[in-house]
């Protein structure tokens, strides 16, 4: 029994570019795996000690810690979406896990909170 070619549908696209994705993390050097889970965890870990320090000491209270965070992130998507068009360089990889590192910890934190 012979088995019938794939067609090309989106979902078909989706599942081979997941899938060389995940294929060109195996890929890739150690250097390049652990940094970029290093710049998830350091990410984490400031955006969780920054919430929680300027949390107090600011003068606005938390929205203007909120605002503030939330400003230096969206600038931060804003310049890589501007000056990186193809595959990103490991230095935007890390700013990119850094950033997604200290939104989760932001979310985390809220969740906590009950706000």
């Amino acid at each position: 029994m012979t088995r019938l070619p794939v067609q090309r549908t989106r979902f078909q696209g989706l599942i081979s570019r997941l899938g060389g994705r995940v294929l060109g993390q195996v890929r890739s050097s150690w250097r390049t795996g652990s940094l970029a889970a290093l710049g998830l965890l350091l990410g984490f870990f400031a955006g969780q000690n920054l919430s929680s320090f300027l949390l107090f000491t600011s003068p606005g209270g938390r929205p203007a810690v909120v605002l503030a965070m939330l400003l230096v992130i969206e600038t931060l998507v804003r310049l890589r979406s501007r000056l990186v068009r193809t595959e990103p360089p490991l230095g935007w990889v890390i700013v990119d896990n850094l950033r997604i590192g200290a939104t989760y910890s932001i979310v985390l934190e809220a969740f906590k909170v009950g706000t």
